[in-house]
């Protein structure tokens, strides 16, 4: 994965740790047509984010697992 991706991971999960967000939310704001810079399946195929069933929709939340990668990096879950 190249730093930028990194990078771009680190501020997804950021994001969702300040509130859980609804997937299509997520989605509708971290979509990409580029196939290098796929964050949001590079941030739940490292078991940073999950998604669980919610009123109104799915959420999407981070995982014990995120919570350890924003530590790492010096920024509050």
């Amino acid at each position: 994965m190249t730093e930028t991706a990194d990078a771009l991971v680190l501020d997804l999960v950021e994001w969702i740790a300040r509130e859980p967000r609804l997937y299509a939310e997520v989605i509708e704001t971290w979509r990409t047509s580029c196939p290098r810079l796929a964050i949001w399946e590079d941030a739940v195929d490292r078991g940073y984010v999950a998604r669980e069933p919610a009123a109104g929709g799915v959420r999407v939340a981070i995982t014990e697992g995120g919570a350890k990668f924003l530590r790492e990096h010096g920024r509050r879950a």
